[in-house]
């Protein structure tokens, strides 16, 4: 399964996002480099993201990104 890298720009509500894929690798060590190379261009106050995402294909990362997810719940001892 191929890695993608998409480019996330906050939509006008929360829950919409609007994604761009920038390319796609077979290999991860390619798409973190890419990643990184790309969230290095990016303003310090920009609202972008870069995201690699793993998946069957182009429509499923998609998917994937567009979910709404719980922000995880911090212990005590992680604080």
């Amino acid at each position: 399964m191929p890695y993608f890298v998409f480019r996330i720009t906050p939509g006008s509500t929360p829950l919409v996002k609007d994604l761009d894929l920038l390319d796609q690798f077979d290999r991860f060590q390619d798409a973190k480099r890419f990643a990184r190379a790309r969230r290095a261009e990016l303003e310090p106050d920009s609202r972008v993201t870069i995201k690699v995402m793993f998946a069957a294909s182009q429509l499923e990362a998609e998917e994937k990104l567009q979910e709404h997810r719980e922000p995880p719940i911090l212990q005590e001892w992680e604080k």
